[in-house]
């Protein structure tokens, strides 16, 4: 039996000073909602659930453990 892999894209617009803001803000909470802190590393507690994956619709995660 095959794995299907998806591919998948978030593209943010920020339109001005206040797009940013808000765009800022959004990419803040989806970092807070699947335990990823500003240096990419996920928190450890975050770690134990092995089976969420959630964390893959909106990062990819590099050969050093961070995500982006």
């Amino acid at each position: 039996m095959s794995k299907i892999i998806l591919q998948r894209e978030v593209v943010s617009v920020h339109v001005g000073q206040a797009g940013v803001q808000i765009g800022n803000a959004c990419w803040e909470l989806y970092c807070l909602e699947h335990g990823i802190q500003p240096d990419g590393m996920m928190r450890d507690e975050q770690k134990v659930d092995s089976e969420d994956d959630s964390y893959s619709t909106f990062f990819a995660e590099t050969q050093r453990g961070k995500f982006i």
